[in-house]
């Protein structure tokens, strides 16, 4: 899986590889500025080759900060006026307060005859027209809030219609949460090197930061690869290692048995495509427990599936009597306990579910109303003995820390600023694996390490499309895969099948089944049947 760093593990990076490894600064920022020069020159030169005149191709515009971002845009304005391209600088510093490699660059651009204003003149002198700006004002050590004249700067960046090629990072966002520093440069590409940044990732940072390109420079990929970086970024080739093998010698016991313990009056739906999902995932049988008042609707609908009638209170909905036969279920049947889709939420919801969670002995997977009895009190996933997959959004999310309904629009906000720490810490103290769905998806590991998702799209914003996750994680749980695996496949195929439906059906009119019909089809392109 491909790592993504913090601004300070990037920097220990750089440093490790300067004073260990004896690979000069200015050799880094050499190769930086060289990789941004191909990117920009694929993207609306069409070269491949060194040199060619500038006769009907656009200016380059490029805006260098004072550090090494800066020091970096010196480099790219270099190569470019040197391979004929109209390029002029715009620097934001008095140029006597560059220091190392920074300074040694804007030497080498002036030497070579690379015009270089004070940032004050832009954008009054170069009319934003026709022009590649290419945004080197500030790196992915921003810690405070942008202010002028960068900000100046950068409202006219985004004001024009020129295309933006961001360096490292777009400017004004914040490396290690993804969230806008006063204002931020809104780039159509974003050049970084050695690994993605979280703040490329997570949202708003990732809608300013365009298309993405991960460039090597000459890092040590022992570094790049370093367990001690905890944030990944799962890959399609991770993806196909974890898909569940079919062997030829096998039968339905062989992928396991789901108990989905779901439902109540009016709320039958997200049971069922909890049910189908698991299914359509390759889990070989899925057992759905319902309230006893409702079995004749759910036998009427499935198929599949089996049905399992449990204690309920009369109205519909199960009483806390059925944690009995749902523990003597799991203990002779099935292998996995899913819980909470449309379950509903009352006294006796919530005793069941804190029994379920001491008593079972086998893993469970808990969403949606599962996740809303116990809301406020996260000490009792720490009474489970098996492993506890929690699928939370970012309002049950809220609930699970505090449960507390005046303080949840703050708790959801504190959440969304910081999606990574939010998950890791709780799947830390809890000893849970938490996969805090959203954009984008994070999922966490007990041990501290947490998964990116790279899939999925706004069209997946609707009913049940956490229901059919829910039933997609157990499926793999039944089929072998461990928890933290089962999580970080189930939510990439997810997304993958949303994609695919996305595709077919458009963003507005998918619709939770259309995931469920698509995961045939995000099997077969991860296990290579299709390209």
């Amino acid at each position: 899986m491909l790592k993504v760093a913090t601004a300070a593990e990037m920097q220990g990076i750089d440093r490790i590889t300067i004073e260990d490894y004896g690979i000069a600064g200015t050799i880094l920022m050499e190769r930086a500025g060289l990789s941004v020069v191909s990117r920009i020159n694929e993207l609306f030169f069409g070269e491949t080759v060194q040199r060619q005149p500038a006769t009907d191709k656009p200016a380059v515009i490029v805006l260098c900060g004072g550090g090494n971002n800066g020091g970096d845009g010196f480099v790219i304005a270099r190569i470019l006026h040197n391979q004929g391209k109209s390029v002029e600088v715009f620097l934001s510093v008095n140029p006597g307060n560059l220091k190392g490699d920074a300074r040694i660059n804007y030497d080498a651009a002036k030497k070579f005859g690379v015009k270089i204003s004070p940032l004050d003149e832009f954008p009054a002198r170069r009319p934003l027209n026709r022009c590649v700006i290419v945004d080197a004002l500030l790196g992915t050590g921003l810690s405070k809030e942008v202010r002028a004249p960068l900000s100046g700067a950068i409202n006219a960046v985004n004001r024009s219609a020129c295309p933006v090629v961001s360096v490292d990072i777009p400017s004004g966002i914040s490396s290690d949460t993804g969230q806008v520093m006063g204002c931020a440069v809104k780039a159509r590409y974003t050049v970084t090197f050695g690994l993605p940044k979280r703040g490329h990732l997570l949202y708003p940072g990732a809608g300013h930061a365009g298309r993405l390109f991960v460039e090597d420079i000459g890092f040590p990929v022992t570094l790049l690869k370093s367990g001690k970086i905890r944030v990944n970024l799962p890959e399609r080739g991770d993806m196909i290692s974890l898909l569940p093998q079919r062997p030829a010698y096998s039968h339905k016991g062989t992928y396991g048995h789901v108990l989905l313990v779901a439902g109540s009056r009016g709320k039958t739906g997200a049971a069922l495509m909890a049910a189908g999902a698991c299914l359509r995932a390759g889990a070989g049988l899925v057992t759905i427990g319902v309230p006893e008042s409702l079995v004749g609707t759910f036998q009427s609908m499935v198929a599949e599936e089996m049905i399992l009638p449990l204690a309920d209170k009369g109205d519909g909905t199960l009483s806390s009597e059925s944690a009995g036969a749902i523990l003597e279920f799991l203990e002779n049947r099935a292998g996995v306990l899913a819980t909470g889709p449309g379950l509903s939420v009352d006294g006796e919801i919530t005793g069941l579910i804190s029994r379920l969670i001491a008593e079972s002995g086998s893993p469970l997977v808990i969403d949606a109303d599962g996740l809303n009895a116990v809301a406020g009190n996260p000490a009792v996933f720490r009474d489970s003995r098996v492993p506890v997959v929690l699928t939370p959004h970012t309002g049950e999310m809220a609930r699970l820390l505090h449960g507390l309904s005046s303080e949840k629009g703050d708790i959801r906000a504190m959440i969304e600023k910081d999606r990574i720490s939010t998950a890791v810490s709780f799947a830390e103290k809890t000893g849970t694996y938490l996969v805090l769905k959203g954009v984008p998806t994070v999922t966490a590991t007990p041990e501290g390490d947490a998964f990116i998702n790279p899939t999925g799209n706004p069209g997946m914003a609707s009913a049940g499309s956490g229901d059919v996750l829910t039933g997609m994680i157990s499926a793999f749980v039944a089929q072998g895969l461990t928890p933290r695996d089962a999580s970080v496949l189930g939510v990439y195929m997810h997304g993958l099948a949303g994609d695919i439906a996305a595709n077919e059906k458009g963003p507005h009119s998918l619709i939770a089944s259309d995931i469920i019909g698509s995961i045939p089809a995000a099997c077969l392109s991860l296990s290579g049947s299709v390209s």
